[in-house]
């Protein structure tokens, strides 16, 4: 049997206006090559300025992860050669980081958690982009100089699982702290995923191979259970040292396989040396005592939730999964007569199940507020669940309009009045004889029978708990 250890690096960008180094616009999806200027084309002369902001966002990510949070950091230049990167090397920090020595709690299923070492958090520039277009290849620039921070845990992950549930924890902080938009399919949260094995009971690493730039959990997900499989397969027909070499894979979704790319560099391939164009990055006490003053955290407002609300666990680890979500309820809930069972419902199934395309909850039609006025109706038995459903459809349709027209409008408000109620239950007892006398000779299933067709006779409109009362006296 085999221990699987798994490390992880993932690329943030970061959500400043300008670039690292310069006064460049990072709003790379511009027409190619426009924005740029000197210091990001590498031109002879021109001369980095690091951006305060990229530092300020550090310093809230290392207290998110409970890190040290170095006072004095360094840059330095890693140097090797690709088209989109017009200098040859990248200014990044690898002897001392701005953050290091954090952890990050992941929380399983069943209750139990595990905490997860971050080595390091550092700065760094980005590349450009590679653009193949047939038999030609362009670069473009736009991205070049764009602040990352990489974000690089310990091996203590040892499975699939594990490094899903760091994943996603990692990026609901990134977004808690508003720090990037961590949006994977645009390339703002990229992951490299470092994969070994081992016999169970070894202490010993292994050789670790590393799969660059995987752009889903399902995806990585799918490449480590593809990687430990392969390396398995190898260990066991004796081909380990043969077949599994330090290396650099992509994973190929549709052929689901892992695929060597190139050799993976050791440091010294990198010749990596001080930065001589850039002073130290001091943080000041100032910086300190504003930037570690960060938001409240996921599993922070999960437990806020939970005692304030009265949610339950799981319940309150959905709504706290991603910020946009637990704002929305938050929102909800500050509409007098909410309950937070109904809230939850309504938000996490039947919002959700109407949401389609690029619509979701930030751009829905029906927004917190008129979700938390329309379960408000729900819970004080102005309408129906079923109608509510009803209503919601109608809203979504028609933004302009309000919860309690959109009621009025369909005709679905509930009857409470017990004289309505009772003279609709009188009418279907009076018209189904039979079924009253088999009813009362034993028939307890038919009183679904009569709950029903009063619901049907007050077009869903009467109150269901009424109803059933009124129906248990008469039919008695």
């Amino acid at each position: 049997m085999f221990e699987v250890v798994i490390g992880l690096e993932v690329h943030v960008q970061l959500n400043t206006k300008t670039k690292l180094f310069c006064s460049c616009a990072t709003s790379f999806n511009h027409k190619q090559n426009t924005n740029v200027c000197p210091t990001c084309l590498a031109l002879p002369g021109a001369l980095p300025v690091l951006n305060k902001e990229v530092v300020h966002k550090s310093i809230m990510l290392g207290t998110a992860l409970d890190a040290t949070i170095n006072r004095v950091s360094y840059f330095d230049r890693k140097s090797y050669f690709y088209p989109d990167s017009p200098s040859s090397y990248q200014i990044t920090q690898l002897y001392t980081p701005i953050v290091e020595h954090g952890k990050l709690q992941i929380d399983f299923e069943d209750g139990s958690n595990k905490v997860i070492r971050v080595n390091r958090a550092h700065i760094e520039a980005d590349a450009g982009k590679n653009i193949h277009d047939g038999d030609i290849s362009k670069v473009d620039l736009n991205r070049a100089g764009t602040p990352l921070l990489e974000i690089v845990s310990e091996p203590d992950m040892r499975s699939a699982e594990d490094a899903i549930l760091y994943l996603k924890k990692l990026h609901s902080i990134i977004r808690y702290l508003d720090i990037g938009d961590a949006n994977m399919q645009e390339g703002s949260f990229r992951v490299d995923v470092n994969v070994s094995i081992r016999p169970k009971g070894d202490e010993k690493l292994y050789t670790r191979v590393e799969i660059k730039n995987i752009n889903s959990f399902k995806f990585i997900q799918k490449a480590i259970e593809i990687e430990v499989a392969r390396q398995s397969e190898a260990w066991e027909d004796g081909l380990y040292e043969q077949e599994i070499c330090q290396e650099t894979r992509l994973f190929d979704s549709v052929k689901q396989e892992t695929r060597s790319m190139r050799g993976k560099e050791e440091a010294a391939d990198y010749r990596y040396f001080p930065e001589p164009d850039l002073l130290k990055c001091v943080v000041t006490d100032e910086m300190m005592q504003k930037y570690t003053k960060i938001p409240e955290l996921p599993d922070e407002k999960r437990e806020r939730f939970i005692s304030e609300y009265g949610m339950s666990e799981y319940n309150a680890a959905v709504i706290t999964s991603s910020v946009e979500t637990a704002n929305f309820f938050e929102t909800m809930m500050s509409e007098d007569g909410v309950t937070a069972k109904t809230a939850t419902t309504w938000l996490s199934v039947e919002l959700p199940s109407r949401l389609k395309g690029e619509v979701n909850i930030t751009n829905s039609a029906v927004n917190a507020k008129k979700l938390g006025f329309l379960v408000k109706r729900i819970d004080d038995k102005t309408i129906s669940g079923k109608a509510a459903k009803e209503v919601l459809d109608f809203l979504m349709e028609n933004e302009e309009i309000s919860v309690d027209d959109a009621i009025d409008k369909l005709g679905l408000k509930q009857v409470t009045d017990m004289g309505a109620i009772e003279a609709i239950c009188d009418e279907i007892i009076n018209a189904n004889p039979e079924k009253v006398e088999q009813y009362q000779g034993g028939k307890e299933k038919l009183f679904g029978f009569f709950v029903g067709q009063v619901m049907k006779a007050s077009k869903g409109s009467a109150n269901p708990q009424v109803v059933n009362e009124i129906l248990k006296v008469k039919l008695g």
